[in-house]
């Protein structure tokens, strides 16, 4: 039988699960496979998020046909052979291509594509789970449309995983059911693709039947995802939970603890979370004290993004380390939270006249930039003028915290004012 995930695949954009930033209404993926007028393009992104069922219903749409070629085992002779194919009776409106893994495509390969694309023999789609700008060579990335697909949100999973249920009962003539905390769990398990829901779910349903069982169980799905139920989050809190037992760690400075919150995490595929959150830390935690902090996390963070797991769990922990065991300081989170705070209480009033802009006609007639001292012109670049609104001119939202860094920044402020 043919596997569920092939069965179930979407004959039209409305049944697509995710990626609404491109084929949502009005969105521009969208716009150009309704209209049938395709160009060549580029689809990057995680596996199962609908990269090749999107291709399948462009083909339809323009009515060209589909040529699928995996670049893991295809060679420039596969494409030569479906260009010898472009003016058959076979193909009266043209050839989509569609051009998996193509990073595992050498830059020679890659240019060989090019003479087609640009006389028009095939309109080209690559598909890639690596950075486009990083693998795919230039004179294509310049000729096409790159969109980047986005790993499928839980609660979308959930939709096409009832969906699948009612397609296997049908299959095997059953009434075998899922219980809500299963479903969150094959969702959770699949992180963001749906082929490997769709599997597991298959799985799932078949192992109960052999069981001869009626339901499945959250505890029966892990035990067919060979995975400890303790490490996904069934209802939503727990994850949250570790999460924020992960940024107190570090904040207070346990590099220890840290690293254990980070094995869990990633031992339960969560990467994307864990970059978030390592980059809210450097500036709300370490912060001024340690101002290039955000900088390393940044590096360690693209690092992880571009390695994947298991290779990212060590930028990652190289992160946590660095971050735990740097100074700390929260002066800049008070900061902005106290400025948002006065704007959120109600009118804050106008701008100075001398801060706005001037460099129009007409400006000085109106009062605007008159009277504003250009700080550069004056000794250690500074000049006493006003740049808050008259209501709240004296506000005070930044107070330096006690470290090396921010007081040392305190005292140069306060020696250039005071002079």
């Amino acid at each position: 039988m043919q596997p569920l995930a092939d069965r179930i695949r979407p004959s039209n954009i409305d049944e697509v699960v995710g990626q609404s930033h491109l084929i949502g209404k009005g969105k521009v993926l969208r716009t150009l496979i309704e209209s049938g007028n395709l160009p060549n393009m580029i689809f990057y992104g995680p596996s199962g998020t609908g990269k090749t069922t999107l291709a399948r219903i462009a083909a339809e749409r323009s009515g060209k046909t589909l040529y699928y070629i995996n670049a893991t085992n295809g060679s420039v002779s596969d494409i030569k052979n479906i260009v010898k194919e472009q003016n058959s009776l076979s193909n009266p409106n043209g050839i989509l291509l569609y051009l998996d893994e193509i990073q595992n495509f050498n830059k020679k390969q890659q240019q060989s594509l090019l003479e087609y694309i640009e006389n028009g023999f095939i309109t080209l789609i690559a598909a890639t789970t690596e950075n486009p700008f990083f693998y795919v060579y230039n004179a294509i990335l310049s000729r096409s449309n790159v969109f980047e697909f986005y790993k499928i949100p839980p609660e979308e999973i959930s939709k096409v995983l009832v969906r699948g249920i009612d397609m296997l009962n049908s299959d095997f003539n059953s009434h075998i059911t899922f219980d809500e905390k299963a479903l969150t769990a094959i969702s959770e398990i699949a992180y963001g693709d749906v082929r490997k829901a769709l599997n597991l779910l298959e799985l799932c349903l078949i192992t109960a039947l052999q069981n001869k069982k009626t339901s499945v169980s959250a505890d029966e799905v892990f035990e067919n995802a060979a995975l400890p139920a303790s490490r996904y989050d069934r209802d939503g809190d727990s994850h949250y939970d570790l999460l924020s037992a992960f940024q107190k760690s570090i904040r207070g400075s346990d590099e220890n603890a840290a690293l254990h919150y980070l094995a869990r995490l990633l031992t339960g595929g969560d990467l994307i979370s864990v970059c978030r959150r390592l980059m809210v830390i450097a500036a709300e935690d370490i912060g001024l004290a340690y101002p290039t902090a955000i900088s390393v996390t940044k590096s360690c963070v693209d690092c992880a993004l571009q390695l994947g797991l298991p290779e990212a769990r060590i930028p990652l922990a190289e992160a946590v380390i660095f971050l735990a065991t740097a100074p700390k300081s929260n002066s800049v989170i008070c900061a902005i939270d106290a400025a948002m705070a006065d704007i959120a209480s109600g009118d804050t009033g106008d701008i100075p006249a001398h801060l706005k802009d001037g460099h129009y006609a007409g400006a000085k007639k109106l009062g605007k930039s008159i009277g504003y001292k250009y700080p550069h012109s004056y000794p250690n670049h500074y000049i006493e003028q006003q740049y808050l609104p008259d209501k709240i001119k004296n506000a005070v939202y930044y107070t330096p915290g006690e470290n090396k860094i921010e007081q040392a920044a305190a005292e140069y402020m306060k020696k250039i004012k005071s002079k």
